[in-house]
């Protein structure tokens, strides 16, 4: 098995509405705001190589939003796959699977792009990308905080062409020999959060959006964002059990400087980050 972190670039989103209850004096410390209160973050995927599958988790926003959309998101640095996995040797016709856990924009609006000709085409020409039925019915009629986040062009013509399957909402249900998945609803309805078993004997979790950086590790730090702010702490909650209990590390989509770490519980008992982790230390 290989890992490979993809960086697919950054984005702007308002600070406030990252952090939730959490006053701005302390989130501010950690993720300083501009002039503006926007606060920059990284959208992170990762690509596993196990056996003959090259395993995409989320895509990223992509390349084909407008002008409009840009000044609001304020997307940069972009890079597009192809330069992305021309560092590791591989195209985008390699990829054979794509793991969506959840359809807001920042995480799949890069699994379509337009062609020379305008035309809508995939950018994993060779792969099936996976989602769940709960939640594809959840974003195609989206409640009204979330509709903005949920563009139809980013996912409806992925089932339109035949190249979408659901998964079963069951949880630790296998994806595939070393995946398996979790589902989350207080974020959005039946986000993914897969598991992923290393050959060092290791489980590395991808985190989502359920804790999108080392910055949300701690309960009450919960995004104005998620649906259902209580049911994302008591999740994060269980995650972390699962994760002290079993030495878990974790993958943060989000955050600007760690993709990877572990959790502790300090002298007073109070769940925390631990330490930055190297991805080729855990394998």
């Amino acid at each position: 098995m290989k890992l490979h972190i993809i960086e697919t670039g950054k984005f702007k989103l308002d600070g406030g509405a990252m952090f939730g209850v959490v006053p701005k004096r302390m989130w501010n410390k950690m993720c300083p705001a501009d002039e503006e209160n926007l606060c920059t973050w990284q959208m992170r995927c990762l690509l596993i190589e196990d056996g003959l599958q090259k395993i995409l988790i989320d895509t990223g926003v992509g390349t084909k939003q407008d002008e409009k959309f840009r000044r609001h998101f304020y997307p940069h640095d972009d890079q597009d796959f192809d330069t992305a996995l021309a560092q590791i040797n591989l195209k985008p016709s390699d990829i054979t699977d794509v793991l969506i856990t959840h359809f807001h924009f920042d995480h799949v609006g890069g699994a379509l792009a337009f062609d020379k000709d305008d035309n809508i085409v995939p950018v994993f020409p060779n792969a099936t990308y996976w989602t769940n039925e709960i939640h594809y019915k959840w974003a195609y009629s989206p409640n009204a905080r979330e509709a903005a986040s949920f563009l139809r062009e980013n996912f409806v013509p992925l089932k339109d062409m035949g190249i979408m399957k659901f998964i079963d909402v069951e949880e630790g249900v296998r994806f595939s020999e070393n995946i398996s998945l979790s589902f989350v609803n207080g974020h959005t309805e039946a986000m993914m959060i897969p598991y992923i078993s290393l050959p060092s004997g290791n489980t590395l979790i991808y985190c989502a959006d359920l804790v999108p950086s080392h910055h949300h590790i701690q309960l009450p730090y919960v995004m104005a964002y998620d649906m259902k702010p209580m049911e994302s702490m008591k999740e994060k909650q269980i995650l972390h059990e699962k994760a002290l209990n079993n030495n878990h590390f974790l993958f943060f989509e989000h955050d600007l400087d760690v993709a990877c770490g572990n959790i502790v519980k300090n002298e007073s008992g109070r769940v925390i980050f631990g330490n930055r982790i190297d991805l080729k230390s855990i394998l």
